[in-house]
């Protein structure tokens, strides 16, 4: 459902009164207020008027004035430079109306945006049980960090030593004897398969034992494995050069020389 269109001013004292209103809400920027009485009017001369007026009465401040005081409350809450660029460029103030701001206030305020990230951090992660890494970068990146300010504000933190990426997190509730296996089906030999666990993160440190075992219960058989693969291919094994082609193809899979040429054996015959 769309929104009524407002209604029209008649006089410049109703171009006034909308702009006392939207001011007594929040402050607006010159541009954001131009733009909202362009809704109320399209007399250009009542809207330079007014706005002169208000800037001269100290109600609607210029860009850099506006800029400086975004800033004293955006680092007060600590609130990252970078956040305030964003914003304030977003509502429509130039970039060197920006930076200016954002010098004069840290050098006025002593704001050393290490300090900020490392309290920032802190008084929202006391520790880091029901989060990661990634999310950890994410939310200081949005409120205006940079990498190397969380970086600094992470080994400052008691608790850095617990924080852990997603995919650790996830290794952590891997069952191995699972995954193997599920790799297994997809045709990846033993080398590929430990591989990828590695990469994954997940302990592998009974991983030889576990493949025993589940070879033992025919959950695994390299062998038979090495064949299908063989099989699904069109390799003339007769041929020098194919034959070599299906030993690299299986090799790349992660199978050993022993499964290959026993897969080959048979495949001969």
């Amino acid at each position: 459902m769309s929104r009524p269109p407002l209604r029209q001013a008649k006089t410049i004292d109703n171009v006034f009164n909308s702009a006392y209103w939207h001011l007594g809400q929040q402050d607006f920027t010159i541009n954001e207020i131009r733009s909202k009485l362009e809704r109320k009017t399209d007399n250009q001369q009542w809207i330079d008027t007014v706005l002169a007026r208000l800037i001269e009465g100290g109600y609607l401040k210029q860009d850099v004035d506006f800029a400086v005081r975004y800033c004293e409350l955006a680092f007060s809450n600590d609130i990252g430079a970078g956040s305030i660029k964003r914003k304030l460029q977003q509502r429509g103030i130039a970039i060197a109306d920006i930076e200016s701001a954002i010098e004069h206030v840290m050098h006025t305020q002593n704001v050393d945006p290490l300090e900020m990230a490392s309290a920032r951090l802190q008084s929202k992660f006391e520790h880091f049980d029901a989060t990661s890494k990634e999310k950890v970068y994410a939310q200081m990146t949005t409120k205006g960090f940079s990498r190397s300010e969380i970086d600094h504000a992470l080994s400052q933190h008691p608790q850095r030593d617990t924080l852990r990426s997603k995919l650790a997190i996830k290794a952590d509730k891997a069952d191995l004897s699972r995954e193997i296996i599920k790799l297994f089906n997809k045709g990846k030999g033993k080398t590929l398969i430990l591989q990828e666990l590695k990469q994954r993160l997940i302990d592998v440190t009974e991983f030889e034992d576990t493949v025993y075992q589940l070879s033992l219960s025919d959950d695994v058989d390299f062998y038979q494995s090495c064949k299908n693969e063989l099989d699904k291919k069109r390799y003339n094994l007769a041929d020098y050069k194919e034959k070599s082609k299906a030993y690299a193809y299986l090799s790349r899979k992660g199978f050993s020389s022993d499964e290959i040429k026993e897969a080959m054996v048979i495949e001969d015959e």
